[in-house]
């Protein structure tokens, strides 16, 4: 027997004392509770969804989490969520293939991209930003980019009409809601259906209800509440014990709270279906409404318009209306957009067309030549700025607008022989006006030329040279040897001794490397095969050998500075030595002494002084000096890192001897890929002049103890060839005057000759030069 049961002989007092000091210790409490919940009850509980909402609902989740994290800049949780989000969407392929890619998740892609392009952008920030912060920023962003590949349609729509897109969104979504929750009404009525066998549910919640609220009278009014539990319930019991009574009680209570809760549950959203139910209604009715008012009023009145499109914006007006146009309203708004040129946050594109809106003004209003070339100057200095980091190169659409302004700049200079350009004219002795008097404007045109050929460097230094677009930009260097040839033409009547020096130069600096093939054929009394090519070829003029000769004897008669004489001397033997002049440049590079301190010029200088060195001793070995080249090779093959010291690329060392700051400005010394002297062959003259020095010199001191070597490098290949133990034929050139070495230590003339000319050695090396079978017939002679 239970202890309810012992005090069953007690007064109401007692028995309602000890309900309420027992009921809620009952070990089987919980267990009746659940007993009391029907299988009805607990369907109603349970929503059943369809793949689709589930999945989508784990992706918005993901999504939210994404956006919190990207809020506090948190780029470790951003990296994480985003991963997951992949795996997610994965997951969901099926359904994505059917209903198409969801919009929210579109919208998230272009976002975070946006938000981490910016998060790049900003210097400041990313160097506040933790070491885990930054290393997953860097990751996410490639990450993204290279996700967003397989979204770019959606996302170019996505960025064109933002808000449209986001509207259907919203449009998608509230239908869905309304399907679902008229499934669930239907549900519930259908289920409610079933459960109307026991006819007052409803009463029961009102009498619970009632006693929860009023505990009070429920106690009091005990017959009337077993009245009303008889009539309700339909209990056949009369006149029952205290115990059952106290049962009762606590099985009303339990089942109040079920009921409570469950009424508060169903509540709200059917509150929430109506709300949008009406939002749907009123929707369609102002639609209809439109419609209607659309037709009645043919032609005229309102229009719809689609939310999201982006409206035209008008340009900013440059001049209040009404204001006259003069040089010193000009000069004013040239000086207001000049004041922001390198601020934070100034957009430079919008900056040069306002320069080009300024100038069209001035050309409009014929405010004069003056004024003109001071905007066109101003132009000329924001496209260069375009690009705040010197490592990186012109757009080709900026660099082509460059060439433009320039090439206009140069034609209103010739046109007009009254405007005065120099960087010694101060801005207040400035004569913009027309009149009487000459234009004076402060600017120098050789520097902006300067720059611009620095530029033209650059886009080939930073273009791959095996491609297409390399050849397509080097077709603009025959532009911009048209610009300095203006130039050097404009200076030779306006500039002075010193400006004139500095384009000499330049022009210099574009002819030196080059082959002069037309005259070369004319030295050996060749003439085009063609009419048009013997017209073209009087109508050249002078050859480079001559512009080379007057442009450098100019510069050392009258340059000041030591730097461009060096370089003019440097080029001008290069030049002597490509076209076999070999006693001319020898003479000039001992006259001029720049061995003796070049080791104390600037980096680029060394570079020129070891391009000419190197075109030198292929001179000398194209004239069978095989000593002179072997000693003007003899430095930099014995360095072993030829590459490097002729700027034509870097080699890996440890990161110790080179960081990342130092790499980027030798990567800036490098010489374009047009300029290059062949490595392949550079070697093969060095390796083939030691051979013919070192196997006499052994040959005839063989027993001589104190034996001195001639070059290491080429010992170092015959040890090489040596500690190989399968001996095939030679493949590459190394190999071919290694086994061309041993046969002539052998004294075998004919084969050391197969070996160093034949087909592979002459399509390797020997046919790269201008006068091939001289060179072969050299060799033989030697």
């Amino acid at each position: 027997m239970s202890r309810f049961f012992a005090t069953g002989s007690d007064s109401e007092s007692e028995e309602s004392s000890s309900a309420d000091e027992i009921t809620p210790k009952a070990p089987g409490a919980t267990f009746k509770q659940s007993l009391l919940l029907s299988d009805d009850e607990e369907d109603t509980k349970r929503v059943v969804r369809s793949a689709k909402d589930k999945r989508f609902e784990e992706l918005t989740n993901l999504i939210k989490t994404i956006r919190n994290a990207m809020k506090i800049r948190d780029m470790s949780k951003c990296l994480e969520e985003f991963e997951q989000l992949c795996r997610a969407f994965l997951k969901s392929k099926n359904i994505v293939d059917k209903e198409g890619v969801p919009p929210f998740y579109i919208r998230l892609l272009a976002d975070l991209e946006d938000y981490l392009n910016q998060l790049w952008e900003d210097k400041e920030g990313k160097k506040k930003m933790n070491k885990n912060n930054a290393k997953a920023l860097s990751t996410l962003r490639q990450k993204i980019r290279k996700y967003n590949r397989d979204f770019e349609s959606e996302i170019a729509a996505y960025k064109e009409n933002p808000q449209e897109s986001a509207d259907e969104e919203e449009e998608e979504k509230e239908p869905e809601d309304s399907g679902s929750s008229s499934d669930s009404e239907g549900e519930v009525s259908s289920k409610s259906f079933l459960k109307k066998k026991p006819e007052a549910p409803s009463e029961a919640t009102k009498f619970l209800k009632s006693a929860k609220g009023s505990g009070d009278e429920s106690s009091s009014s005990d017959e009337d509440d077993d009245d009303d539990d008889d009539e309700d319930w339909g209990s056949d019991q009369s006149g029952s014990s205290g115990e059952t009574s106290d049962k009762e009680e606590g099985k009303t209570s339990s089942m109040s709270m079920l009921f409570l809760k469950k009424a508060q549950d169903t509540e709200k959203p059917g509150v929430r279906k109506e709300e949008r139910k009406k939002k749907l209604k009123q929707k369609e009715r102002i639609e209809e409404e439109a419609e209607e008012e659309g037709g009645e009023e043919a032609g005229g009145g309102w229009e719809k318009v689609k939310g999201g499109v982006p409206l035209v914006k008008e340009k900013p007006k440059m001049f209040a209306k009404g204001t006259e146009i003069n040089t010193a309203v000009v000069v004013k708004k040239l000086n207001e957009i000049l004041q922001a040129r390198g601020k934070k946050g100034t957009d430079r594109a919008a900056q040069i067309e306002l320069f080009h809106a300024l100038a069209a003004i001035a050309a409009e209003n014929n405010l004069g030549q003056g004024i003109l070339v001071k905007i066109k100057f101003n132009i000329i200095a924001s496209l260069y700025d375009y690009n705040p980091n010197l490592a990186a190169f012109m757009k080709p659409d900026m660099w082509k607008k460059c060439l433009d302004c320039i090439d206009e700049l140069l034609d209103i200079l010739f046109e007009h022989n009254n405007i005065f350009i120099g960087e010694n004219i101060a801005e207040d002795s400035e004569n913009l006006a027309v009149s009487d008097q000459p234009f004076r404007v402060r600017g120098c045109i050789l520097t902006l030329v300067e720059r611009m050929d620095e530029e033209f460097t650059k886009i080939m230094q930073n273009t791959d040279p095996h491609s297409q677009e390399y050849v397509d930009n080097l077709k603009d260097e025959g532009r911009v040897c048209g610009i300095v040839d203006r130039l050097l033409t404009y200076m030779e009547n306006k500039g002075s001794t010193e400006e004139i020096c500095r384009v000499y130069l330049r022009r210099i600096m574009h002819t030196y490397y080059k082959f002069d093939y037309k005259a070369h054929r004319r030295s050996l009394g060749l003439q085009g095969e063609t009419k048009s090519e013997q017209d073209q070829e009087e109508s050249e003029g002078e050859d480079s050998a001559v512009i080379m000769d007057r442009l450098c004897k100019f510069i050392y008669a009258k340059d000041r500075t030591d730097r461009i004489r060096t370089c003019a001397i440097l080029c001008h033997i290069y030049h002597h030595a490509l076209h076999s002049r070999w006693y001319q440049a020898r003479d000039l590079m001992l006259m001029s002494h720049l061995q003796d301190n070049i080791q104390h010029a600037d980096p680029p200088v060394q570079i020129l002084y070891n391009r000419t060195m190197v075109q030198l001793g292929i001179c000398a070995f194209r004239q069978g000096m095989i000593k002179d080249a072997h000693n003007a090779l003899l430095d930099i093959q014995s360095s072993g890192r030829a590459k490097e010291l002729l700027g034509q690329g870097l080699l890996m060392r440890n990161m110790q001897e080179r960081n990342a700051e130092q790499e980027k400005i030798e990567k800036r010394r490098q010489v374009p890929f047009h300029m290059h002297i062949n490595l392949e062959l550079l070697e093969c003259v060095y390796l083939v002049s030691a051979m013919l020095l070192e196997i006499p010199y052994m040959a005839a001191h063989e027993f001589d103890a104190r034996r001195r070597m001639i070059s290491k490098q080429f010992h170092h290949q015959l040890r090489v060839g040596e500690r190989q133990p399968l001996l095939g034929p030679p493949e590459s050139m190394r190999e071919h005057v290694v086994a061309a070495s041993k046969a002539m230590k052998m004294g075998d003339w004919r084969t050391c000759h197969s070996f160093i000319i034949n087909e592979k050695m002459n399509s390797k090396v020997w046919d790269l030069f201008p006068e091939a079978q001289r060179v072969r017939e050299m060799l033989v002679r030697d």
